[in-house]
Formats: C-alpha cells, sequence, structure tokens
C-alpha cells in the first residue's frame, strides 16, 4: 500500500531545474524591456519569489501593471517553447514507481500546462493526472488551497492521504491551510541557505535529494 496515494509535485525546481536556465534568464529580458537599466541577480529573484510569489514581487518590486504581467507570461510561453530545462536526477523513479504502484501524481505549480505536459511528455513519458498551474484565476493559484481542496474532492481522497512536494513557501501556506502535510524538496535550494532553513523548518519532512523522499515514500 503506498504510503500516500497521491503526491502533489511543484515542478520548476522541485521535479526540473528551470530557474536558472530558463525562468530567471527571460526576467531579466522582461525587466530590461520594461523598466530598463533595472537589473536582478538570481539570488534576489529567487528570494523574491519564495518571499512573495511571482506576481506580487513583479507588482511589489518592479510596479508591473496587470497588462505587463499578460505581456510577461505570453512571453515566457513563446520562450519556454525553445528552452527545456532538464530533470532532476532520480525524480524520474518517483514519479514512475507512483504510477506503477497506483498512485497518482497532481501538478501545483507557477508554470503553465502547456510547458508542464512538455516536460513530462519529454522526461518520463507519461503525464500527471491533474494540473494546477499559471492557467488558472489568480485566486485559484497557490497559495491558495483551491487545487488541493480541487484534487480531495476528486479522488475522494483525505488530506493526509495527499504530500506536498515543492521548494518554495507559498506551497507551504497553501499545505498548512488544508491540513496536507509537505516535504521540503531541498535538492533545488541547495544554493539558498536562508530559503533552506526557513523551509525545514516550516515542512513536516525535508529531504536533500529526490533519492531519499524516493526511499521514503516506497522503503521507508
Amino acid at each position: 500500500m503506498l504510503k500516500y496515494p497521491c503526491l502533489v509535485l511543484d515542478h520548476d525546481d522541485t521535479v526540473v531545474q528551470s530557474e536558472s536556465s530558463v525562468n530567471y534568464p527571460f526576467f531579466c529580458r522582461i525587466l530590461e524591456q520594461f523598466r530598463p537599466g533595472t537589473t536582478v541577480t538570481l539570488a534576489q529573484y529567487v528570494q523574491g519569489c519564495c518571499d512573495l510569489g511571482f506576481a506580487d514581487m513583479c507588482r511589489n518590486w518592479y510596479g508591473f501593471t496587470e497588462r505587463e504581467l499578460e505581456e510577461e507570461y505570453l512571453g515566457w510561453q513563446t520562450y519556454i517553447k525553445t528552452h527545456v530545462p532538464a530533470p532532476f536526477p532520480g525524480i524520474d523513479r518517483i514519479i514512475r514507481r507512483q504510477q506503477a504502484e497506483g498512485g497518482r501524481i497532481c501538478v501545483v505549480s507557477h508554470s503553465c500546462i502547456q510547458n508542464i505536459t512538455r516536460d513530462y511528455g519529454l522526461h518520463f513519458q507519461t503525464l500527471p493526472d491533474t494540473i494546477y498551474g499559471w492557467d488558472l484565476p489568480e485566486e485559484q493559484r497557490k497559495p491558495s488551497t483551491y487545487p488541493l481542496e480541487d484534487i480531495m474532492a476528486k479522488y475522494h481522497l483525505r488530506p493526509e492521504q495527499l504530500l506536498v512536494v515543492d521548494d518554495m513557501k507559498p506551497a507551504w501556506e497553501m499545505a498548512s491551510k488544508a491540513g496536507v502535510p509537505i516535504a521540503f524538496a531541498a535538492w533545488g535550494r541547495k544554493n539558498y541557505p536562508r530559503i533552506t532553513e526557513q523551509m525545514k523548518a516550516l515542512c513536516d519532512f525535508s529531504f536533500d535529494s529526490p533519492e531519499e523522499l524516493e526511499h521514503f515514500l516506497f522503503e521507508g
């Protein structure tokens, strides 16, 4: 019997290594376009996304309008078509074993369905059961509890039958409000000790590698 019938996986920097190779470089482009002369370091970008979430970082730090946020999103959708992030080594085994043993994989992410399905098909030759991404109205994206509530209703699951796996604080906010356990994907935050310390203190579990998570889920 599976320890958690449903794994709720984040995508960026939990399943794929997209932050430094895709999302940050594109944001630098769009920032130069919208706010010429303004720069942001990778560390600042990561901390902003963690503390505020991407949309509020854009609004609060750089004064993005709603129109600019929409233009950023459309440009990003085009950019990711030709920029494909690599998966973290070992994450494929978790996805395949969970599905092979009859469990579900749901994705709750600030990426969109287009690139999540592309990455799963390309890297894992499978698709998640359900995806809750940036395509949703903002009020239904994480840290909203909507994705977890919908998963539990759709698949008739209790909170303790789900495990959220994520690398950022908005996921903890979502999971804690819904009463769902959460594991910190520490492998995506090795270069960020402040985030690591905070998330390890907040989350129910923490794993330094996908291999550690795999052992916990299927062999521990």
